[in-house]
């Protein structure tokens, strides 16, 4: 094996790759928004198709559309010859992927999408070749030169390949307003989906599950609320039922710190005063960032006239997955 400077090799590669995108974006046309103008217009399904190491690159863009909004699924060009052709429907559209434009594959099932009159995209780095002069719009993905020092290797043209993708994707999904809770419902299993979809409101303790005591309560009163609801705090109502004071583990041993008759005393002289709240259709996301800010565990939700509707500490964001 050769001894080479790895740190220096890998940044070439790097600095070569990423001067290959800014030419890809430099050269960025009029054919790259007919592309997305083409997508808009699709009735059906994005269909991706790509050889090689160009098909794995294809699965990662129809992914990406899939889960920002564009329906699309990647289909193996030569499995389609063999019956997965059945996939791609009319309403379709199909995005091929080839670097050289005559991958046999592609060009094996050419006729039939033509023959079904379903839009094609080709992203291949030689227009004049026969994927290049089939299709209804042609994005140029061509490179100087791979990245592998034989300039065989796809490497540079993939990664150009898939920048191109992304671009796509994005574009669409700007124009069609996706937003962040579409987004959030292609991923619901995943931390980001929970963090979008997740409200206090399907968390949250509510009912007799609330630690709460009366403001004239004992201290040892409100302690075995505590203990009780097991939440680790419980809330100080007023007599109107409006939350005017919390009272944490974190107190208790900050009270017995501070020498307080804890047999004696009443909750009203060591609670926390003006606590910090939220409200039920807060997401719960949103709660994690509040007790994080101000080293807090747990707090309730209240409505409009601060009565609390709910309560919740950091267990249960952790058991939603949200901490």
């Amino acid at each position: 094996m050769n001894k080479i400077k790895f740190v220096a090799e890998g940044r070439n590669v790097l600095m070569l790759e990423s001067g290959a995108l800014e030419q890809l974006a430099a050269r960025l046309d009029s054919a790259f928004e007919n592309a997305c103008e083409f997508m808009l217009a699709c009735s059906g399904r994005v269909v991706v198709v790509g050889m090689g190491k160009s098909g794995h690159v294809g699965g990662k863009i129809a992914a990406t559309l899939a889960s920002t909004g564009t329906p699309s699924f990647f289909v193996h060009p030569g499995e389609a010859s063999h019956g997965d052709l059945g996939m791609i429907t009319p309403g379709d559209l199909v995005i091929a992927i080839s670097n050289s434009g005559e991958t046999p594959e592609i060009l094996t099932i050419l006729p039939i999408i033509k023959r079904m009159a379903i839009p094609l995209i080709a992203m291949t780095g030689h227009p004049e070749s026969t994927l290049g002069r089939a299709a209804e719009v042609y994005l140029d993905t061509s490179v100087e030169r791979e990245a592998c020092p034989h300039n065989l290797a796809p490497t540079t043209s993939t990664t150009a390949t898939l920048a191109m993708g992304d671009a796509l994707a994005v574009a669409i999904l700007k124009s069609r307003g996706f937003s962040r809770e579409d987004f959030a419902r292609s991923h619901p299993g995943g931390i980001l989906g929970r963090r979008l979809l997740v409200y206090v409101s399907d968390i949250m303790h509510t009912g007799d599950d609330m630690p709460l005591v009366n403001r004239d309560a004992s201290l040892i009163a409100a302690l075995d609320e505590m203990s009780s609801k097991g939440l680790g705090m419980t809330g100080i109502l007023d007599d109107e039922g409006c939350l005017v004071g919390i009272y944490t583990d974190g107190d208790l041993r900050r009270s017995l710190n501070h020498g307080i008759d804890i047999q004696r005393s009443t909750i009203s002289k060591v609670m926390v005063t003006e606590p910090r709240t939220t409200k039920a259709g807060a997401l719960a996301a949103e709660v994690v960032e509040v007790m994080r800010l101000h080293s807090i565990n747990g707090l309730f939700a209240v409505d409009a006239e601060d009565r609390p509707v709910g309560a919740l500490n950091a267990l249960d964001l952790i058991r939603a997955g949200i901490f």
